[in-house]
């Protein structure tokens, strides 16, 4: 896995764990990396969108 990819998922943990955590270094950090704002908006939408989903299927306890 590059670091690339690794910090993405880092970003990724971050907003599931704690999105209160992210900051503009933590937003300069993936830009560092070679993410544009485009392509950090789009990890925090699909990153958000399974957590949000994840949550749903939980609640109504799909799969148990």
């Amino acid at each position: 896995m590059s670091d690339r990819e690794r910090a993405m998922l880092a970003y990724a943990v971050e907003i599931t764990e704690d999105a209160t955590r992210v900051s503009p270094a933590t937003l300069d950090g993936l830009r560092a990396h070679g993410f544009d704002d485009t392509g950090i908006l789009q990890i925090t939408i699909i990153a958000s969108w399974f957590n949000y989903v994840n949550r749903i299927a939980d609640a109504l306890g799909v799969g148990r």
